[in-house]
């Protein structure tokens, strides 16, 4: 029996509904096919020449319409998608994004993704159909879910805030520097831990001066390895990492310099010593020389300079050697501002009061610079004081003199031997011990100031004229022990004469602080890119005098 044009109508093409019809008149296969080539041909060229519409239009079910509509910012954003009704019940509608401009209000088209949904098969018939079917669960599972988040909502300005914004940088600076004057008194502020600081409202009202005015113009002049070309990693890594994230920064960083109220000069000291300095020399006056005339071409170059004699420029070396490369240069020596980890007040060219200190910190790992940062509780600190390591110096010779395998309270070493060194490692001892001692080397300066406070143990500085880090904002008498070299072999007198109340409370302020000493990826508020540049901010109101009229 031959299957008319009006069978092959009715199942519509549908593949479930031809093999029926084949079962039940028992249809020749190949006759078949000759059948349905010969119509599909003929149905072709019918639908081209003799139509109206296309034959869909005829034997298909008729459309309907599916829209979707998101709010983004008020602004709507109005999808639409042309399906027939047996699509739209076989698929599934997934929403998704339009790449629109927020402040526009056209009515865009755009297709729909949609994700077909299998056809059930019952398991009996087709074992594999229940892994399609779990497999399309988790699929369905795993998307991701587009969820349309608006931008947190812009600060409108107060009145305050567009006055302040309005005035030329030296009246700004001039207000501040009224404002920290008459600076009401700060109670309680949960993000502040007053007692380590050695005016807490000062501190705060000067931090939020600087957040609200403070701009910073960066000379881009000045070739890599020496400008421009942060280093991260190692005991000086604080030039670095100052460098990378002021040059990233937007809050603070401005490319017009008539809005700067500072001028930052970003060369990194330990990238001059390995450019410039002949190994076995003992000459760093070449280091000197190219620093001079690199600011004298700036002076020439720029108005900044010469408008104050550099005494609003800045420059950040934590390198031993950054106090010696500003000599030939007599304004850059006298009248910028340096946050150097060298704070020698012997040498005569760190400037308490002007001048900044700045951490010296050691980055193991750039990647990872808060790595192993935190400690133990006090209970755990079996070791009186720690210290190992290089002989160098006039301090640390004495000390290992009167301390080293003296006292099993006193862990004084030079460089940690092995034996020690198996069973517990440098970080572990600092861990595991109450005071960390931090002498100075070649230098006032050390890293191991800030390691302690890293690993939470109270760091004891020994290092006469040694400004220390931050000293401008921080109390060091609150999480620090001071001791003069001439006192080193009284040091376990004195750490025992500590009451074990006052120890508590020290060590408590060293948690406290710590957060002030970390280098963050992204700074966050009142961390160490943030307290250096306070610092500098703060240093540079104090230059500012205000008559009694």
């Amino acid at each position: 029996m031959l299957l008319t044009l009006h069978d092959v109508v009715l199942v519509g093409l549908s593949a479930s509904k031809l093999v029926a019809v084949v079962l039940m008149y028992r249809i020749n296969w190949k006759k078949l096919f000759v059948v349905v080539a010969i119509m599909t041909t003929a149905g072709m060229v019918l639908q081209t020449y003799t139509l109206p519409y296309p034959m869909a239009t005829w034997f298909l079910p008729p459309q309907t319409m599916v829209s979707s509509y998101k709010s983004l910012n008020g602004s709507t954003v109005h999808l639409t998608e042309t399906l027939s009704l047996e699509s739209a019940e076989q698929f599934q509608l997934v929403p998704t994004a339009p790449v629109v401009s927020l402040n526009s209000s056209t009515e865009l088209v755009k297709s729909v993704p949609i994700v077909e949904e299998r056809a059930q098969v019952s398991p009996r018939k087709n074992p594999s159909s229940r892994r399609r079917r779990k497999n399309a669960k988790i699929d369905k599972t795993n998307e991701q879910k587009v969820v349309f988040h608006p931008p947190p909502p812009r600060t409108v300005p107060t009145r305050l805030q567009r006055y302040i914004w309005s005035l030329p940088p030296d009246e700004a600076l001039l207000f501040a520097k009224r404002e920290i004057q008459n600076v009401s008194t700060v109670t309680d502020d949960p993000e502040l831990y007053a007692s380590l600081f050695h005016n807490v409202s000062v501190f705060k009202r000067s931090y939020e001066l600087m957040e609200t005015i403070l701009k910073v113009y960066i000379y881009p002049d000045g070739a890599r390895p020496i400008f421009h070309a942060p280093h991260l990693r190692g005991i000086y890594a604080s030039e670095g990492w100052f460098m990378k994230l002021m040059e990233e920064n937007r809050q603070f960083v401005t490319r017009d310099p008539k809005k700067a109220h500072l001028f930052y000069l970003p060369y990194s000291a330990r990238q001059l010593e390995t450019a410039l300095y002949v190994p076995n020399s003992h000459n760093i006056r070449p280091l000197s020389i190219f620093l001079r005339d690199h600011v004298n071409m700036i002076a020439a170059k720029y108005p900044f300079w010469n408008r104050t004699h550099g005494s609003d420029h800045f420059l950040v070396a934590c390198h031993d050697w950054g106090p010696y490369t500003v000599n030939e240069h007599q304004e850059l020596s006298r009248n910028t501002i340096k946050a150097l980890c060298n704070a020698d007040l012997s040498e005569g060219i760190f400037v308490k009061g002007k001048d900044v200190s700045l951490p010296e910190t050691t980055i193991r790992n750039p990647r990872r610079p808060l790595r192993n940062v935190g400690g133990r509780r006090v209970s755990q600190r079996p070791i009186l004081a720690f210290f190992a390591g290089n002989m160098h110096g006039r301090v640390r010779p004495t000390l290992l003199k009167y301390w080293s395998d003296k006292d099993e309270d006193m862990r004084i070493y030079g460089p940690l031997p092995n034996r020690i060194s198996r069973k517990m490692s440098y970080i572990q001892h600092m861990k595991s011990s109450r005071f960390c001692i931090c002498p100075m080397g070649y230098e006032v300066n050390s890293p191991r100031i800030v390691e302690a406070i890293y690993y939470e143990c109270v760091p004891v500085i020994i290092a006469d004229n040694f400004v220390p880090p931050l000293n401008n904002v921080l109390d060091w008498t609150a999480f620090s022990v001071i001791v003069a070299e001439k006192d080193i072999p009284k040091l376990k007198e004195i750490l025992l004469a500590i009451p074990l109340r006052r120890y508590l409370v020290m060590q408590t302020n060293v948690k406290m602080v710590q957060k002030h000493f970390l280098w963050n990826p992204k700074p966050v508020r009142y961390d160490l890119f943030h307290m250096v540049l306070h610092s500098i901010w703060f240093s540079r109101l104090n230059q500012i005098q205000i008559s009694v009229s």
